[in-house]
């Protein structure tokens, strides 16, 4: 079975949910009143926030989670672990042991990275990628996301009313909304601004910038094997990993930190135990006189 290679932030998945009655309640919400048209319907921040934690649980159950003491793990702790907050967000993190190459991040500040990116990037790499995936957060690109998907896929089979209250999201309408959140393409101009978010909180934090210029290059060298006319369908919507890697080396370059960056060796395991020095008492025995 050939190796699937998947855009960064795009996930093909499908959620088996199997508790079809259970229900995700999220108070006053109009779904059906939005689906008639009816106005003053709000869906606040704080309800994407909700609505993406849900999914992402459900995604949690559906995957294999890398346990806190799983090497992968612990490297993405020692990278990216001690960034846990931002202005209007806070942060966690998961590792998913899938091969596929991947990242998100939702609105509710999930930050979920696959094994298969961290077999093939190095720290600084990962964290230019993982600040990409942040940068939407930040910029309430994940909200808007949710939002648009709540709106289209819940509202598919609510029930017609006029009504401006419903109190739940069953599994079924989650599962459109999960899928719709992980699938849903960011503007060419949402990317940019996340690649730009990813290049400031690095050099900020006094990390290589040019590392972002190296993830990209790395994406784009994989759409020229065997998935180029995958990946091609898929970044139709986004900018070309190419040209992310040029803007990514003149905004290195306008700083005047441009350098033809190396990536370092990539370690997924777990440190080798450090052994507690022995020592021997010395015993000395007092001459007779």
């Amino acid at each position: 079975m050939k190796k699937k290679f998947i855009v960064l932030g795009v996930l093909l998945a499908t959620f088996g949910f199997t508790k079809a009655n259970a229900q995700i309640n999220f108070g006053d919400k109009a779904i059906g009143a939005v689906q008639k048209g009816v106005t003053g319907f709000t869906f606040s921040n704080a309800d994407a926030a909700a609505l993406s934690k849900a999914a992402v649980d459900k995604m949690d159950a559906e995957n294999e989670v890398a346990g806190p003491t799983d090497p992968y793990t612990l490297r993405l702790n020692r990278v990216f672990g001690k960034y846990t907050s931002g202005e209007g967000y806070t942060l966690n993190y998961k590792v998913y042991k899938l091969k596929e190459v991947n990242a998100f991040a939702t609105a509710d500040g999930s930050v979920r990275v696959y094994t298969g990116l961290m077999d093939i990037m190095d720290d600084n790499e990962l964290l230019a990628v993982i600040g990409h995936e942040i940068g939407h957060v930040a910029n309430h690109d994940s909200q808007d996301a949710i939002k648009a998907a709540y709106k289209k896929e819940a509202l598919m089979d609510a029930a017609a009313s006029q009504s401006t209250t419903v109190a739940s999201v069953t599994d079924s309408q989650l599962g459109k909304i999960g899928s719709a959140i992980i699938d849903s393409k960011f503007s060419r101009k949402q990317e940019a601004e996340a690649d730009l978010f990813s290049y400031n909180f690095m050099k900020k934090n006094g990390y290589n910038v040019n590392a972002e210029e190296s993830a990209f290059r790395i994406l784009a060298k994989m759409s020229e094997g065997t998935e180029a006319s995958f990946i091609d369908k898929m970044m139709s919507s986004h900018p070309d990993s190419k040209q992310r890697a040029e803007d990514a080396k003149k905004r290195a370059e306008k700083d005047g930190l441009y350098k033809p960056y190396v990536q370092q060796k990539i370690v997924n395991t777990a440190p080798a135990p450090v052994k507690k020095a022995t020592t021997t008492k010395k015993v000395t025995t007092a001459k007779k006189k």
